[in-house]
């Protein structure tokens, strides 16, 4: 939904490689020099799934920046799946910001966004005044990442949207308990798109080739070196309270020698939680204005 309040404008850009990036910027309609915020989405994600958050920022007086990496919404499929890696896509994330003008912001990063968030931190970390990191942390559980295997991909085919938001509440629901009818067809929206006269995914189904390896006798992923890094600058942890993908327990221990750590669970969602909650909105707000003063 719009607002004659925000300035929502869709951009685009060539990758190094050539590649077609797109990106949405948010502003004030009246402007506004505040410390801007980007959003990093996860895995299959898109910029779609921070409309809601960024609206709300810029009403605030913020400049947003929410992402499409390559091959996810409206930027460019590559042809090879292997270039869907976090080095490259953390190449597009330096060029867009450039591009935008942004050398410094607040990092929005939901589950593989948070992962870029965090790698940031250690290695680009002038570019981060402050961090939200959705549902991901130092140990990546394995389970969740089998479980998100097991949907990566997979075309609606011949089907309506309202067959896919049936099968979207099938697959999610054990996790996803408290959303209402609204949230799961903005979930929906953000996840299948009509196209050529079909519903299709907003991504390459090529992407569940980077779960390749992913089997039932995996381990967890570990990012304990990114998130001691990201201990310098101030940061909001949310977890869904349902989560498989950010345990109770790492949860609880993200504290551990982070004394800039703030924590924030959202009850009735698993991975990851979907910020368009009112609640949520607020926290994340509240939280920007904090970090930026």
């Amino acid at each position: 939904m719009g607002d004659e309040n925000v300035r929502r404008e869709s951009r685009f850009l060539a990758a190094t490689d050539g590649l077609r990036l797109h990106y949405v910027d948010y502003a004030p309609a009246g402007g506004g020099a505040a410390i801007p915020v980007v959003c990093l989405a996860g895995l299959t994600r898109s910029a779609l799934d921070f409309d809601a958050l960024a609206q709300a920022l810029a009403r605030r007086g913020r400049r947003v920046l929410a992402l499409d990496y390559r091959g996810r919404g409206l930027s460019q499929w590559d042809a090879d799946w292997k270039r869907y890696s976090l080095d490259v896509e953390e190449d597009d994330i330096l060029a867009t910001l450039a591009a935008a003008g942004v050398d410094k912001a607040v990092f929005v990063g939901t589950s593989r966004g948070g992962i870029h968030t965090m790698r940031f931190a250690a290695r680009r970390p002038e570019l981060l005044k402050a961090a939200v990191v959705n549902d991901i942390g130092p140990v990546v559980d394995a389970r969740g990442l089998l479980r998100i295997k097991g949907y990566v991909g997979r075309q609606p085919g011949s089907a309506t949207m309202a067959i896919a938001l049936a099968a979207l509440k099938l697959v999610a629901g054990p996790q996803f308990t408290s959303l209402s009818q609204a949230e799961w067809e903005e979930w929906a929206h953000a996840t299948f798109v009509e196209k050529d006269g079909r519903l299709q995914l907003r991504y390459d189904p090529a992407l569940a080739h980077t779960l390749d390896e992913v089997g039932p006798d995996s381990g967890p992923i570990l990012f304990h070196d990114e998130w001691n890094a990201i201990a310098a600058i101030p940061t909001l942890v949310i977890r869904g309270g349902n989560s498989d993908l950010l345990s109770a327990e790492t949860f609880a221990a993200m504290g551990d020698g982070h004394p800039l750590l703030e924590r924030l669970t959202v009850p009735g969602q698993g991975h990851a939680p979907l910020l368009l909650d009112e609640g949520t909105i607020r926290a994340i707000g509240e939280f920007v204005e904090r970090v930026s003063e």
